[in-house]
């Protein structure tokens, strides 16, 4: 029954934003909230800009598009700059058809979709309001009623600029119901729906010795010819195409290239001159943002073809790569499994993380800088540090290749591999090994992909293997320390103490003794060797720690074990290497003691409550590490 109330709720709050007034009245409102008059693709930014937009590592992050598109955010960026914002501010990309060109599963639609439910949410609050004539099929601006030669007049008043005629029907409504007065009119407030065709549309591609052009522009009504007696009387035709029915807000044109040459020459009259022919009549105005997506092969066929030049220069693409990042796809896939029934089956941490790895690799294109190989340039591109480069390395990798990322493996292949384990496991629980031989397997059976590429994702399976091993080995040393933390801390201020005293030329003093002695190199240099600082480098390492060190000092800070990300590599590498025998020696026995045992039942417990096993992801984990140190 509580579903029930939320309904009768959200119903009335509906009812509380309808309004119905004159054409006088509707003035009113515009010269107080001049936004109500904003145009389809003005409207369409502040929505987006409405959601919130924050700068990170010189990017604009949309948080519109924050939850459901991952890893693109270049992508989004240039969408948003190079089409939405100058098409608010009336510049000429406004007369452009938006195309979006990708390759397939790498969120077009999703961009398409959040468009579409981001305009009806935000028809419904005050910034994104929209009214129209009343009674209207086309949803028509209700500014249409001032003629033109008081448009000018109406600029210098109001502020707002007038696009468009009065269509044939609203001109015979003004004339036969209002006597001409159009401060009479009547107007209301729309809210946009794709469901009830209100400012939002769809035209889909069907076989074109079937499809008809009223499908766009409307038809005309034959049983209400013999009433008003003539085809081209407007109350004798259907305004009910999907140009009419998007006016005001979008219209998605899904594969638009497959389109019949006949429909697709409707949108050079729509983009450039913001009219259509429809019946007999003169030009019908209509505002809206008309977005298509395709892939590259169709993009490509389309421009090649001379017969489309003239709507190829009202084309404005914009590239949608798949995402590079292995951490924005495991969201990706994350959110994919969320929205199916594999819900309920439990994941092994980094099972995603493998898979991403995987399919990124498949994306990339090979590096021509030296000294970089792809493993690298994947890490550099997911934010990891990699010792030697930074982030101008990382733009100038960009760089070599503008389009990276128009091809490789989709998330939907992955996904459909991860549900063909689960199926096949027959268990509640898949890891990373289950994973990654199940994304083996398909390969095999994927008929679209060539020897060539087969051979080479292969090789990305056992790099994403190998990769795989190494989080597995420190994720299981990482849960058999005892009280980690606190080893890491003492070890890190042991580290410490010897790299002030080095640096400063001092000594140190034994603890248990008194006794002065020299900085101890051994243990220096063996957490040093953990993440390759090289016996020329060992100075200027250790004078970046101490100079990070004074600096907390100056401002009040506590320098902790998280304070210097490559010093806490350092120490948790050294820690593991240590215990790797202790490791060794109880993840490979096959009858292990009792305190054997008391230990790996302590470690379960850990992989459980701390790194989010289960039992069964926990104790398979184990084997396999065991297994990898034994080699």
């Amino acid at each position: 029954m509580d579903i029930l109330s939320r309904v009768r709720r959200l119903r009335e709050e509906e009812d509380s934003l309808k309004w119905e007034g004159t054409f006088a009245e509707y003035l009113q409102i515009i010269k107080e909230r001049p936004e109500v008059a904003q145009t389809a693709h003005s409207r369409v930014y502040n929505m987006i800009k409405s959601s919130g937009v924050e700068e990170r590592d010189g990017k604009k992050m949309y948080h519109f598009f924050g939850k459901e598109i991952f890893g693109l955010e270049s992508a989004l960026e240039r969408l948003v700059e190079e089409y939405f914002h100058p098409a608010a501010r009336r510049l000429d990309v406004r007369k452009r058809i938006l195309l979006l060109m990708g390759p397939v599963s790498g969120g077009k639609s999703t961009i398409v979709t959040l468009l579409k439910r981001g305009l009806e949410q935000y028809s419904r609050t005050d910034e994104g309001a929209v009214y129209a004539i009343k009674g209207c099929p086309m949803h028509e601006d209700p500014l249409h009623l001032i003629p033109q030669h008081l448009r000018e007049d109406f600029y210098k008043e109001f502020g707002i600029r007038i696009e468009g005629s009065l269509s044939p029907l609203n001109t015979m409504r003004l004339e036969q119901d209002y006597g001409g007065r159009i401060e009479d009119v009547k107007i209301e407030r729309i809210f946009f729906s794709e469901d009830r065709r209100v400012g939002i549309g769809t035209f889909t591609p069907s076989d074109p010795k079937s499809q008809d052009i009223a499908d766009l522009t409307g038809s005309i009504d034959f049983s209400t010819i013999a009433e008003f007696g003539s085809e081209s009387d407007p109350r004798a035709y259907r305004f009910d195409g999907e140009l009419n029915k998007a006016n005001r807000g979008m219209m998605e044109f899904q594969e638009m290239l497959k389109l019949d040459e006949k429909f697709l020459w409707h949108l050079l009259s729509l983009t450039q001159e913001g009219n259509f022919k429809a019946g007999r009549f003169a030009l019908i105005s209509a505002d809206e943002l008309i977005v298509a997506h395709t892939n590259e092969t169709e993009y490509r066929a389309f421009i090649s073809n001379k017969k489309n030049e003239a709507l190829h220069s009202r084309i404005i693409v914009m590239p949608i790569p798949y995402n590079l990042k292995v951490r924005e796809e495991e969201r990706i896939y994350e959110k994919m499994i969320r929205e199916s029934d594999m819900a309920h089956v439990h994941i092994a941490p980094h099972a995603l993380r493998a898979a991403a790895i995987f399919s990124v690799l498949t994306r990339l294109e090979t590096p021509k800088k030296q000294g970089i190989d792809l493993i690298k340039k994947m890490k550099l591109y997911d934010g990891e540090n990699v010792e030697g480069f930074n982030s101008v390395d990382v733009q100038d990798l960009k760089n070599e290749y503008p389009n990276e990322g128009m091809n490789g493996i989709d998330p939907r292949y992955i996904i459909n591999r991860i549900s063909s384990a689960i199926i096949r496991k027959e268990v509640p629980s898949i890891n990373a090994l289950d994973v990654l031989r199940s994304l083996k397997d398909g390969l095999n059976q994927h008929a679209s992909i060539s020897d060539e590429d087969r051979e080479k994702y292969m090789n990305y399976i056992a790099v994403a293997r190998k990769e795989y091993d190494e989080i597995a080995k420190n994720e299981v040393q990482k849960a058999f320390v005892y009280s980690y933390e606190e080893s890491a801390k003492h070890l890190m201020n042991n580290y410490l103490d010897n790299v002030e005293a080095f640096c400063n030329k001092n000594k140190l003093r034994d603890p248990i003794t008194g006794e002065e002695m020299n900085p101890d190199e051994k243990l220096m240099r063996s957490i040093e060797e953990q993440i390759g600082v090289s016996e020329n480098a060992k100075r200027a390492f250790r004078e970046e720690i101490l100079i990070r060190l004074s600096a907390f000092a100056r401002k009040g800070k506590r320098f902790d074990y998280n304070s210097h990300e490559r010093l806490r590599e350092a120490i948790q590498k050294k820690l593991f290497a240590d215990l790797k025998d202790v490791v060794k020696i109880t993840t490979s026995s096959k009858t292990p003691d009792e305190a054997q045992l008391k230990k790996i039942n302590e470690v379960v417990a850990r992989l459980i409550d701390e790194h989010g096993y289960d039992s069964n992801s926990a104790n398979e984990l184990l084997r396999y590490v065991g297994s990898l140190l034994n080699r």
